[in-house]
């Protein structure tokens, strides 16, 4: 960290200049008195250092405390349907892993569930075989339509909304906040389509996410995005604790994955249908290095790419769960006395006898002890 680099040169500095004046002294009382000072410079400009080092080498885990998502379709018209379902497909898996509603801004260039030619009405689906129905009654869309533009999205991001907008509306992070972003639509080199009629920048996104680390807005950004040539959007990021995955790299496509004859039109792209699929099938432990390695050209038919130089931590180390699901804070202390009662009640450590003359406690203890443990 620069600021931690100027002190040590500055404390260094003076160091230099302390230690010529002590080997210009005769006396020897005179000389144990310099090396005395020149010890408690050095004790002192360690202890002074120590913030600094702190800041900026602790634990980004450590600093976690919470979880949010933004989760944001650019595209509009029928035939982009796909993108609609890639991001509540995104929306569902995410709030099925522990992250509410409070905690999840969703935003909806278009409404294809009542799309005029929508022959399912109401409804909206990621699979051909339609078993899961992505819309429902529990879906709270915060922007839609008109309001998906480059300009509320960067609200979202930097907290500079009008006054009067609600809290649904508001991205209420901190420095503790882990934050997934997860894009989709059409995009080239460096830009992402909204609307069809506007485009945001690898710049402008770059320069949001600086901002928000100078206002202490986020811990640590997982950026994903399932675009054409989507991991240029990245190109230009150089904020620390910031993750970028795209769905291919500069000059490629990326790809749907199957259609619905129904609908007329594909349901879900290759990226998405490959994490969700990966999702499924290892759990909510897996590591965001499993994921690349299930993330193969075979499947997408493209290239994924993650751009991690400005990222602490090593990717088999990360759990996707550190963004995508919820994160509980629990004082152990205050849970204590219940988990030494537990102990004293463990159904392990009944006596025979104990067990034969009391069978309803050893009944009653098992699912009490499953619940806390």
């Amino acid at each position: 960290e620069n600021g931690a680099c100027e002190h040590l040169v500055a404390q260094r500095q003076a160091w230099g200049t302390l230690w010529p004046l002590c080997g210009n002294m005769v006396r020897r009382h005179a000389r144990l008195s310099c090396v005395a000072a020149a010890a408690a410079l050095l004790v002192a400009s360690l202890v002074s250092l120590m913030p600094a080092l702190a800041a900026s080498g602790g634990s980004s885990r450590n600093r976690h405390t919470n979880n949010w998502a933004v989760i944001v379709d650019t595209s509009i018209f029928w035939f982009n349907y796909r993108h609609i379902a890639n991001s509540l497909s995104m929306y569902r898996t995410v709030r099925q892993l522990g992250i509410p509603d409070s905690q999840i801004i969703l935003m909806l260039a278009d409404d294809m569930a009542c799309h005029a030619s929508n022959p399912l009405k109401a409804q909206m689906f990621n699979n051909r075989n339609r078993q899961i129905e992505l819309y429902g009654d529990n879906v709270e869309v915060d922007y839609r339509g008109k309001e998906v533009t480059v300009e509320n999205f960067m609200r979202v991001l930097l907290d500079r909304h009008p006054p009067g907008t609600p809290a649904s509306k508001r991205l209420d992070t901190n420095e503790g906040s882990n934050i997934f972003i997860f894009m989709t639509g059409h995009g080239g080199d460096e830009f992402l389509k909204f609307q069809d009629s506007e485009e945001i920048s690898s710049q402008d996104i770059a320069g949001a996410f600086e901002q928000m680390r100078l206002k202490g807005r986020y811990n640590e950004i997982f950026f994903a995005v399932d675009t054409c040539q989507a991991s240029t959007l990245a190109k230009h990021f150089a904020s620390p604790g910031v993750l970028a995955l795209g769905s291919s790299v500069r000059n490629e496509n990326s790809y749907s994955h199957h259609a619905d004859d129904l609908l007329g039109t594909a349901v879900i792209d290759r990226f998405t249908y490959h994490v969700l699929d990966f999702m499924n099938a290892k759990g909510s432990q897996a590591s965001i290095a499993q994921l690349m390695s299930h993330l193969s050209r075979d499947r997408l038919h493209s290239t994924a790419r993650i751009e991690a130089d400005h990222f602490a931590r090593k990717l088999d180390e990360v759990p996707l769960t550190d963004f995508l699901g919820s994160v509980l804070q629990v004082d152990m202390r205050l849970l204590a006395p219940v988990v030494a009662a537990a102990r004293e009640t463990d159904p392990a450590r009944l006596t025979e006898s104990r067990r034969e003359a009391d069978p309803e406690l050893r009944a009653d203890l098992y699912p009490e002890y499953s619940a806390i443990f």
